[in-house]
């Protein structure tokens, strides 16, 4: 699939896109490598990075404030965030790719079409997780086995939340949109703004105003509101040079045929997202069994082993374009090329960031705790981080390969494994048959991130990724 990044000068002709004097466009069949690869990923991790200064922010404040309490409400309001958020992700991710397509291939009357229909897919989804997962926000924090202490805190930040929702899918369609447009710079900016604004926010609320686990999710709710409309306005505003226009009725008037084109790429990606993030809820529901400073530590080692994860899925999202790129234009060697380099890049991260928290485990710990309890069970889980990030370092380029050449079948199938089968049965092994407590499985979790790996070497020499 051919992720052409083209905004810029245009003439419209006939429903048709032509490209005069582009600045914007991207060409990656050609050049460096490894410049591509880091100037286009450098501010898809940035914005993904600022997107956990949310939760980073909301648990270090609440955790100094209210101590393991608050850091187990934040941990497990966040994990029912998050969840729901899988039907944003992987249509937003589908949306990316078709917007850069109908752009690549000149159709400005059908962007303009989709963009509304993808943006009131979107909403009517958002909303519809928002009602369901509000009326049942109870019931959710039971199955995720809530330590009795933080419950009530728990369910103040997730009720909060969950009613934002919208915002949440709102900024990932419209970011999508943009980066589908080849800008991955501005998305940056709002998310930036956000964060600052979510700091501010945080301290008023808990601080100085004593709300609470609610109150850093009304920080979270009202920045991510400005980060979606500060999106909408630029989108809106810039739309001439962005190669697209739009009007009332394409957020209205459903069109079956670029529906169902999101339905079919969206529909694996939200499979893969949602099978995750079921799985993960599982194993943090056991974890979460084992009393409140284990529940609070999950949701410290959770925002450790994100900043890697998000590494890899800025590296992921820019590769999956290059290989695109390439694959179409029959390129394979370069394929290859990609591959190489983004394992060198992230197993060098990944190193990097096992010996630093190996040296300092207290110091990066104390960042959020000074419960003495909490930092003793982060010292037992050290071994655990490692694996984490070298799974991370592992998935990236397997992944960028999977997507890029639009294998259906690579995408179900790590859903399956990575999701479900690996990811819930190890942490059962480890967790229950082999007695390792809550370790055992936070060991299982870690090892099924090294599925991507098995999935895209297989697919790599098995060559049909050429096809």
């Amino acid at each position: 699939m051919f992720l052409l990044m083209i905004p810029a000068k245009k003439i419209y002709d006939k429903g048709f896109l032509k490209v005069a004097d582009s600045k914007f466009v991207t060409d990656f069949t050609a050049g460096s490598v490894p410049r591509q690869l880091l100037t286009f990923a450098l501010p898809l991790y940035l914005s993904n990075i600022l997107q956990i200064v949310y939760n980073v922010a909301d648990m270090v404040i609440v955790g100094q404030v209210l101590g393991s309490v608050g850091l187990s409400a934040v941990a497990i309001g966040g994990d029912v965030t998050m969840f729901i958020n899988f039907f944003a992700m992987g249509f937003s991710g589908a949306g990316q790719v078709i917007a850069a397509q109908l752009l690549g291939a000149r159709q400005s009357q059908q962007l303009g079409r989709f963009i509304g229909n993808m943006a009131s897919f979107l909403m009517a989804g958002g909303i519809f997780f928002m009602a369901v997962c509000l009326i049942l926000r109870e019931e959710i924090l039971q199955i995720m086995s809530t330590p009795p202490e933080s419950f009530d805190e728990a369910l103040a930040y997730a009720t909060v939340t969950i009613s934002g929702i919208v915002f949440i899918y709102g900024y990932n369609a419209v970011s999508a949109i943009l980066r589908g447009l080849g800008d991955s710079k501005h998305p940056f900016i709002f998310i930036s703004v956000a964060a600052v604004l979510n700091v501010a926010l945080d301290v008023a609320f808990v601080i100085f105003l004593g709300m609470g686990a609610s109150g850093a999710a009304w920080a979270t709710v009202i920045s991510q509101g400005v980060s979606f409309v500060s999106c909408v306005i630029f989108l809106y505003r810039h739309r001439p040079e962005l190669g697209f226009e739009i009007s009332a009725k394409d957020f209205v008037t459903p069109d079956r045929e670029l529906l169902a084109r999101l339905i079919k790429l969206g529909l694996p990606m939200a499979i893969r997202s949602a099978s995750i993030q079921t799985s993960k809820m599982f194993v943090n529901s056991w974890i979460n069994s084992f009393g409140v400073v284990v529940s609070a530590f999950a949701g410290v080692g959770h925002k450790i082993s994100s900043v890697s994860m998000l590494l890899s899925n800025a590296l992921t999202m820019a590769g999956s374009s290059m290989v695109g790129q390439n694959i179409g234009a029959r390129k394979f060697e370069r394929v290859t090329k990609i591959m190489q380099t983004m394992a060198a890049v992230t197993f060098t991260i990944a190193s990097a960031m096992s010996l630093t928290i190996w040296i300092f485990p207290r110091e990066i710990y104390g960042v959020f705790t000074d419960d003495a309890a909490v930092i003793a069970v982060g010292m037992e889980y050290l071994p655990i981080a490692v694996l984490m990030f070298f799974g991370s370092a592992a998935r990236s380029p397997m992944m960028a390969l999977i997507n890029g050449s639009g294998s259906t079948v690579a995408n179900f199938l790590t859903a399956l494994f990575d999701g479900i089968i690996l990811r819930i049965g190890l942490a059962v092994l480890f967790g229950l048959t082999l007695e390792m407590g809550y370790l055992g499985f936070w060991l299982g979790d870690a090892c099924a991130g090294f599925t991507p790996l098995v999935i895209g070497l297989a697919l790599y020499f098995s060559g049909k990724w050429k096809e």
